[in-house]
């Protein structure tokens, strides 16, 4: 039996990769894409979706566009990572497929009615989920859980305490961790660990097909524009995070990854602290468990399936 997912996500070059993976997965029936605000202007990560299954050969799944802005904040995005287009320097050729006549929430609606079971993976901003779970709440059954990129238990990477996805919309998050499906959250704890060397970029630009060689530039123009640890020592050579990817990796071999169940907790008041995910590690609230935190992965075996996996795309 496939796994029926829905992909929410704002590419973005690792999300761009993510893609890739699940697209490419026989284990996974990639239900849609629905995008939303996070890496790029809205106009850009809905465009990039529907580009990059172009590339690679699967236009047949549509792409839906959800909201234009957070909650209640003004919209931040990551141009300054991800490039003027949101895939570094890469521009690829437009999509044929036709535009859907749906929003996100809409989709969401209709698929998550008629796929009880289904997985909701997301590597963006939370918006769209957070919007839909508002918006249909005798619909949260049907979601078997929903598998994010997002938060942090050891510092942030846009705030010293926030990480990017939660800080751009805490309020939507923190509707999303007090929803009450089940939750599995990769956050910078273990997506720092899942890098990719110039080797491993390398074989990513030596396959044979022209998604693994458009990807392996995307990632090597996020690398270089990704900040390096100030106190790491002189001969220390940091990857690229391949933050994205671990969400599509977890689903296709949760054994490459080390889980915890926590309570998490998302900050939306705090002067210095609002998009902080409170990661409850000890215990010491006594509020009940509300995720599966990741905490480590196995890197050589991350990379070998992500690699293996954008071979069999065009």
């Amino acid at each position: 039996m496939k796994l029926p997912v829905l992909l929410d996500c704002d590419p973005g070059i690792d999300d761009a990769v993510a893609i890739a993976v699940l697209a490419a997965a026989e284990q996974i029936d990639l239900k849609a894409i629905t995008t939303c605000a996070g890496n790029q202007l809205p106009s850009k990560t809905y465009a990039n979706a529907r580009n990059l299954l172009y590339l690679m050969g699967k236009e047949q799944i549509p792409v839906y566009q959800g909201a234009q802005k957070p909650l209640y904040r003004e919209l931040l995005i990551a141009g300054d990572i991800h490039g003027d287009t949101g895939l570094g320097e890469v521009v690829l050729e437009q999509s044929p497929a036709p535009h859907t006549n749906k929003s996100a929430i809409q989709l969401m609606g209709e698929l998550v009615a008629e796929t009880p079971g289904i997985i909701i993976a997301a590597t963006g901003p939370l918006t769209n989920i957070a919007i839909f779970l508002a918006a249909y709440p005798e619909l949260k059954q049907n979601i078997q859980r929903i598998v994010l990129m997002g938060g942090a238990y050891y510092g942030g990477n846009l705030t010293p305490c926030a990480e990017f996805n939660i800080a751009v919309d805490p309020e939507a998050a923190k509707l999303v961790f007090e929803s009450g499906v089940p939750i599995e959250m990769f956050g910078l704890d273990v997506t720092r660990q899942a890098q990719f060397y110039q080797e491993d970029i390398q074989r990513l630009s030596q396959l044979s097909n022209r998604t693994g060689k458009l990807l392996a530039k995307m990632v090597a123009f996020h690398g270089v524009h990704s900040l390096q640890p100030v106190l790491a020592p002189p001969d220390h050579v940091e990857g690229m995070h391949m933050h994205d990817p671990c969400v599509a990796a977890y689903l296709l071999q949760p054994e490459l990854f080390t889980m915890v169940p926590v309570n998490v907790a998302v900050e939306t008041k705090g002067e210095y602290t609002a998009g902080c995910t409170v990661v409850d590690y000890y215990h010491k609230t006594g509020r009940t468990p509300n995720a599966n935190v990741a905490f480590a992965v196995d890197r050589k075996k991350f990379v070998d399936l992500v690699c293996n996996q954008v071979a069999k795309l065009k």
